[in-house]
């Protein structure tokens, strides 16, 4: 493949009495009319009659060469479309909000919801104890033997088994207070999820105001002004 690309540049450069020129791996400069053969992994370069410098043929890269810029590349636009992202949230921001005081509210709006969620479980979990209390001493009643009447000897020892339906319900009670306060932990940390994401919305709006960091405008007229040279 490389002598095919070599003899394809001797054909097309040598009408025009160009000399190619390189430093090979060993550190010994070369001279051809044509590519010399010992520049095949190195840099070279097309002069001129006049002795300037045409052009720079990079050496054809190895598969790892290869690689590595692929990489690279990838990690470049992968890093560029974070930024656009980042740029497109920006100026999202900065068309919400035009206070600081503006930001407080939308906080306050997305709390409100889940506090009722807190009352209405708060609520739900006071029945639920309640009720749990109620079982529990309809639940002593059966364990302490307790019956109406006064029996005598071994059977007055003997415990009196709960109905089955009172343990059940007494499961189901259980059961539910739990969730109830699984879920009121999870309320309390999406209370704190909302609070963060807006205090990290203020530091950012507050810095993009104060110029810390580039506004979205300021770095499409960067971007554009670079594009054009």
């Amino acid at each position: 493949m490389k002598k095919i690309y070599w003899l394809v540049l001797a054909l097309h450069f040598s009408a025009a009495s160009a000399a190619y020129k390189c430093v090979d791996e060993h550190g010994i400069t070369q001279i051809g009319d044509v590519p010399p053969a010992g520049c095949a992994n190195v840099v070279i370069y097309e002069v001129g009659r006049s002795g300037v410098v045409l052009r720079r043929i990079d050496p054809t890269p190895t598969p790892e060469q290869v690689k590595v810029r692929t990489a690279e590349r990838e990690r470049r636009a992968e890093a560029e479309r974070a930024a656009a992202e980042q740029q497109r949230k920006d100026q999202a921001l900065l068309n919400t909000y035009g206070s600081e005081h503006e930001i407080d509210v939308a906080r306050d709006r997305n709390i409100e919801p889940i506090r009722n969620r807190i009352a209405s479980a708060n609520e739900r979990l006071d029945s639920v104890q309640e009720r749990e209390k109620k079982l529990g001493e309809e639940m002593e009643f059966y364990k302490a033997g307790k019956r109406k009447g006064k029996p005598k000897g071994k059977e007055a020892e003997r415990t009196i088994e709960a109905p089955p339906a009172l343990v059940a319900e007494v499961q189901r009670i259980q059961g539910e207070k739990a969730n109830l306060h699984q879920a009121l932990e999870g309320y309390d940390r999406q209370i704190a999820e909302v609070r963060a994401r807006y205090e990290g919305d203020r530091q950012r709006w507050l810095a993009l105001k104060s110029g810390s960091i580039a506004k979205p405008a300021d770095f499409l007229d960067a971007k554009a002004s670079k594009s054009r040279y």
